[in-house]
């Protein structure tokens, strides 16, 4: 059995979680989420806490199902309750980031600047040049846009060059040498 089925999620107080058969919805302070249970797995709702359940004589599959679906939960009820945040750096010379409404504009080193849209429930601050904070309730859309502005340009190893996460360290090459 996993350890999580033993194990509840504390829901904050400003949280709310309604579950409508396989669907569960969770609403707080910064928005509303949801997301679908897989088949076989329970939720029960006992005051602060979220019990996952699995139901009586199934497989395996569930059981191993429980796991993640504990996590995601977790996620969502973290999200709407105090958001996520992940932190770019952009390091070389003339590389720059700005942010112009819902479009972020990237100089990096291209022969043209390169724009990326902003999707919907997301935020983008760049509060230096060579900074981006992208921010948002859905952990995973918030991952996703980090890992494609990152996707840009990743960090190459000889000068370092490039996108990178906050507090990433690139393993640096040494520079090629005539014998």
């Amino acid at each position: 059995m996993s350890r999580f089925l033993r194990k509840p999620i504390q829901l904050p107080e400003q949280v709310q979680v309604s579950c409508t058969g396989r669907q569960v919805e969770v609403d707080g302070a910064n928005g509303k989420l949801g997301f679908t249970l897989p088949e076989q797995l329970e939720i029960q709702v006992e005051g602060r806490r979220l019990w996952l359940r699995v139901a009586a004589g199934s497989s395996t599959l569930p059981r191993a199902m429980a796991g993640t679906a504990y996590a995601i939960l977790g996620n969502l009820v973290r999200g709407v309750s105090q958001g996520f945040e992940r932190r770019l750096e952009v390091v070389g010379v003339g590389y720059r980031a700005q942010v112009q409404g819902r479009v972020l504009n990237l100089a990096l080193g291209f022969s043209h600047p390169v724009t990326m849209d902003i999707p919907a429930g997301l935020e983008v601050e760049t509060p230096a040049p060579t900074e981006i904070i992208v921010r948002g309730t859905d952990r995973q859309a918030v991952g996703s846009l980090a890992a494609r502005i990152r996707a840009l340009r990743p960090p190459e190893p000889y000068k370092g060059k490039g996108v990178l996460y906050a507090g990433e360290q690139i393993r640096r090459k040494e520079t090629k040498r005539k014998v």
